[in-house]
């Protein structure tokens, strides 16, 4: 898995007009390929009767899925320039389709691929580009008299915690960043002076803001 990976929040659409050309941006998350593909088919039912309904999509690690599609347009003039996007924004696991009317003004290539980057741009962005950072569930348990410091210790740190339960002991659900897990489990065995029973359980993903 991923430490992070840059994706969209979910589904946002935006229109750019270019030389009386409509050009509307859809963009959404996917996790596999056959959400992509329905997307796109959902797209195109809904847009029936648009000129062009042009697409790419990246899914993967390791962006091992890749399609780019220029539904009638002249060949790397639109799905080549919108898969371009998504991999110049490192967008993973994400589907746009740009939705062409023509009105009556011919772009030439080099206008068709910008117009079809500026409406992938338009999407992505109304999509919102996010962060998804993986995160390890670490539980610490501690006596009663152990929680003040430890509570102060993981909020000056700025660790993220989860819930917190009280039962004869306190058990705190922490969770630091996948790649600082070992380094957070010694530095709550030192902190607790070894009292602390420390667990680790699953990694998860959570948003962060696109910096």
């Amino acid at each position: 898995m991923l430490a992070r990976y840059a994706t969209v929040a979910g589904y946002g659409e935006q229109e750019v007009v270019i030389k009386k050309s409509r050009f509307i941006g859809h963009a959404k998350p996917a996790e596999t390929e056959e959400e992509a593909v329905a997307f796109i088919e959902e797209i195109k039912k809904r847009h029936w009767n648009a000129t062009h309904n042009c697409s790419a999509y990246t899914i993967g690690e390791r962006d091992q899925w890749q399609k780019a599609m220029d539904d009638g347009e002249p060949s790397g003039t639109a799905g080549r320039p919108i898969l371009e996007v998504l991999k110049n924004r490192g967008l993973k696991n994400t589907v746009v389709v740009v939705t062409r009317y023509f009105g009556g003004i011919m772009l030439g290539a080099g206008g068709l691929v910008r117009a079809y980057t500026d409406g992938a741009v338009a999407g992505t962005d109304a999509a919102g580009p996010i962060v998804r950072a993986l995160h390890r569930e670490i539980a610490v348990d501690v006596d009663y008299t152990w929680y003040g410091k430890l509570e102060n210790e993981l909020r000056g740190k700025g660790v993220k915690v989860g819930d917190v339960a009280f039962t004869d002991r306190v058990r705190v659900l922490c969770l630091p960043e996948e790649g600082e897990a070992e380094r957070f489990e010694a530095w709550m065995t030192d902190l607790t002076q070894g009292q602390g029973l420390v667990t680790r359980g699953e990694a998860r993903y959570f948003t962060e803001q696109l910096s």
